[in-house]
């Protein structure tokens, strides 16, 4: 290899790890993120391998970190199910095992107290509706945000009486044990 070739391997290199660096600037990505990324700014398979590799292996790089921010991250403020979070980690390419891992701190009864306080939000919305149309909502709502209906049934029954209440204008949640 001349020096010449050299030269623009190197620069190559650098103009690879700027992008990347600037990239995780803005936020924690997955390898995969970073990778399309660089595919799109037209950077060689095998520099983009060379950069992402050592980025791993300092650290700068990390799928199970990323997975694990990202489940405290949107239980704290989407409140969505464990197969929503899922789906979402595999879209960002964290491969399964590693999403699992993250899954792994929540628990049953966690999941149904996400469900839980995301139903008891919406309620506070639902001032004057009949029941019928308050549980209708709240279960839709719980769907779309990836729960089970096993999961959905069991909040609607725990707020079966505050149901009511919505209807008479009560917002009192009573703790079901």
């Amino acid at each position: 290899m001349t020096d010449f070739q050299a030269q623009e391997v190197h620069d190559a290199l650098s103009q690879a790890r700027t992008i990347a660096l600037r990239q995780l600037a803005h936020s924690p990505k997955t390898r995969q993120q970073l990778e399309q990324h660089l595919l799109k700014k037209n950077v060689s398979p095998e520099h983009i391998a060379e950069v992402l590799d050592r980025f791993t292996e300092v650290g700068l790089v990390d799928d199970l970190a990323y997975a694990h921010l990202f489940v405290r991250s949107k239980c704290a403020a989407k409140k969505i199910s464990r197969s929503s979070l899922m789906r979402e980690l595999r879209a960002k390419g964290v491969a399964d095992e590693l999403a699992l891992a993250a899954l792994s701190v929540i628990s049953d009864e966690d999941e149904y107290q996400l469900a839980r306080d995301a139903a008891e939000k919406k309620l506070r919305s639902m001032r004057g509706l009949s029941h019928e149309v308050v549980s209708r909502r709240l279960f839709g709502m719980l769907a779309r945000k990836g729960y089970s209906s096993a999961v959905a049934v069991k909040v609607l029954k725990s707020l079966e009486v505050d149901a009511d209440n919505v209807t008479r204008g009560d917002y009192l949640l009573s703790e079901v044990d």
